[in-house]
């Protein structure tokens, strides 16, 4: 078992690092404050690549694997977790539909502005009354003279109103009851009439991510928009999804290792009784734990990514490491606001942005909860039948 990287793999974590340390870090906290777009640093992470990095040359990628795309998550959250995720936004949720499920006409159609990162399409999944429960989509598309009527609303869905976005894939019911099998994914574009987008959430943390509530009212869009067989949304999501919470997981580890990078800084300059506050166990204690649950979890998440590339499902280890990571995140969160005191308490301090900001992942792509449900659920199959 090699746990080493390649050369590629080092060179474009070595590559994002410098971008995140020097373009990305400098410009977090007045982003935060501001909850203004940071257009310059996704055209930033455009210049390199970063929204093709991991689909294939077939159709315009980088032709990376995944757990490259999942190192340059990581270091990109470890300077800003709003930008993270919107760049995971868009290339997990946003592109990886149009890439596995679309026809050659919708690729070629869509996938060069936004591998290019020139665009961002987003995915809409989660309603009012359809969040975990993902089978329960009320939003319903109805065949008329060869296009698709949409109605309907979807809910804290990233990338979709910004001045660059061009659309979203959503799930809404093609059939005429309620079931997984009813699900479809449908495309549109921005600007379809009866397609609207409301003003951004208030959020507690990711300021700086564009997230909002989108409508459908008589949306028409054209027959050929649907992605993938109809009916078969629900199954398209579960694999979409299974692909992000490794990207979530990564984008974990990231706001961890910046908790921790936080911590050891301000524990060797930070002086009480007489000598830095790094020579107390007590300190020396939190920081030990933090960097070894960080490194589990970054080595859980390549287990997951590393499963993907080797085509084979990723489950259960993509709930393992999302679930971990995204849990071993928020109590480095925890712990670097208590090892920096009333400092870390004080929004100039960037642990205090890392304490607003680390939460979601535990929501977001799957609840907490959500995972441990897979995750049993996969330990019992062959021990408790249907």
């Amino acid at each position: 078992m090699n746990f080493d990287l390649t050369d590629e793999q080092r060179q474009i974590r070595h590559t994002v690092r410098d971008f995140a340390r020097d373009q990305v870090a400098p410009r977090a906290a007045a982003y935060d404050e501001s909850g203004e777009f940071p257009y310059d640093l996704v055209a930033g992470m455009a210049d390199l690549g970063l929204f093709a990095l991991p689909f294939p040359e077939s159709v315009g990628g980088a032709g990376a694997d995944f757990v490259t795309y999942c190192l340059a998550l990581e270091e990109i959250a470890r300077g800003d977790a709003a930008l993270a995720i919107t760049l995971e936004a868009a290339v997990s949720l946003g592109i990886s539909p149009i890439v596995n499920f679309g026809t050659r006409e919708q690729q070629e159609s869509w996938l060069p502005a936004l591998l290019s990162g020139s665009k961002l399409w987003a995915f809409g999944l989660t309603e009012p009354q359809a969040g975990s429960d993902a089978g329960g989509t009320q939003t319903r598309a109805e065949r008329r003279n060869g296009e698709w009527v949409i109605n309907g609303t979807k809910s804290f869905i990233t990338n979709a109103g910004t001045d660059i976005s061009a659309g979203v894939t959503i799930t809404a019911l093609t059939g005429a009851t309620r079931g997984d099998g009813e699900i479809s994914t449908i495309a549109v574009e921005r600007g379809t009439p009866g397609y609207s987008q409301a003003p951004k959430y208030r959020k507690l943390g990711w300021h700086a991510s564009d997230t909002r509530e989108l409508s459908f009212e008589d949306c028409h869009v054209p027959q050929s928009n649907l992605i993938g067989a109809e009916g078969g949304g629900y199954r398209q999501f579960l694999q979409i999804l299974e692909g992000g919470r490794v990207a979530i997981a990564a984008l974990s580890v990231g706001l961890a290792q910046a908790c921790l990078d936080a911590s050891l800084s301000y524990s060797t300059q930070r002086r009480q009784f007489g000598q830095p506050i790094a020579r107390f166990q007590a300190t020396q204690f939190k920081l030990a734990d933090m960097a070894t649950q960080i490194e589990l979890s970054r080595l859980m998440t390549w287990r997951a990514a590393a499963a993907i590339d080797a085509g084979r499902s990723p489950v259960p280890y993509a709930s393992m490491a999302k679930l971990h990571a995204s849990e071993v995140a928020t109590a480095c969160a925890n712990q670097a606001v208590q090892i920096h005191g009333a400092y870390g308490f004080m929004e100039e301090s960037p642990v205090a942005r890392y304490y607003r900001d680390v939460k979601v992942n535990e929501i977001g792509e799957g609840t907490s909860e959500i995972q441990r449900i897979l995750i049993a659920r996969h330990l019992l199959e062959d021990l408790l039948p249907d």
